[in-house]
């Protein structure tokens, strides 16, 4: 049996920690191991950071959207905006790359979420929005919501 989560809120920084907490909280009925829980909500976290900053470009007024599904010991995460989108995915997925260099921003974004997730599927539209796709096995879980 699948269970279910959406969230959704204000394109607003302090919003970041929310979804990270929220999100931990609704995915801690699988027991994940301290390392797994540690790599999603930071994954949830590049995300939303992507959202609010490039998405919305800092503007509070943008909604960003989150939805969960577990099933078994899966987890599927998607992390969606209707901003300004992505002129090119590839570039913008390459590690180091950004297009707020004057906000000291590291670029690593996609590159932890890759890294930190199974699979990574962003699709996005200038002027749209964007959304981004995650998905990951828990290793030890008790997997209880079958």
């Amino acid at each position: 049996m699948k269970n279910k989560m959406d969230l959704q809120f204000s394109s607003q920084s302090q919003n970041e920690s929310f979804a990270r907490v929220t999100v931990g909280a609704f995915i801690a009925q699988l027991d994940p191991t301290m390392d797994e829980m540690t790599e999603i909500k930071t994954v949830v976290s590049e995300a939303v950071t992507n959202a609010i900053i490039h998405g919305y470009q800092n503007q509070p007024d943008g909604m960003v959207y989150i939805h969960v599904t577990i099933e078994d010991d899966v987890i599927e995460l998607t992390i969606r905006d209707e901003g300004v989108g992505i002129q090119d995915i590839d570039e913008a997925r390459q590690p180091l790359y950004t297009t707020k260099p004057e906000l000291e921003r590291s670029g690593m974004g996609f590159t932890i979420m890759e890294n930190f997730m199974d699979e990574l599927e962003v699709v996005s539209e200038p002027m749209i929005g964007t959304t981004v796709y995650l998905k990951k096995t828990l290793t030890n879980s008790k997997a209880i919501c079958n």
